[in-house]
């Protein structure tokens, strides 16, 4: 299926690009962030699973456990503080 997968702060600084369609055969957002890591690089750098990075699905903060869908769009961002 292919989703969209957009890129916020410093995860779209690292990877150098805010977003893209991404092909994949992932059914969740972990195994779509998995597939990620295994292009190395700055993505695996940003999208580590050491790394506390959030996740929304469709505009809606999700978990790894959460469903893909065809088209649906992902959006990875680093936790944000405001003040």
């Amino acid at each position: 299926m292919k989703v969209s997968v957009k890129y916020f702060a410093s995860i779209r600084e690292a990877i150098g690009q805010s977003g893209e369609l991404v092909q994949t055969q992932a059914a969740t957002v972990g195994a779509l962030r998995d597939e990620l890591i295994v292009r190395g690089g700055a993505y695996a750098q940003s999208l580590a699973r050491g790394k506390l990075v959030r996740v929304a699905v469709a505009q809606v903060m999700r978990d790894d456990t959460a469903a893909l869908e065809e088209g649906c769009e992902v959006a990875f961002f680093p936790p944000v503080t405001g003040g």
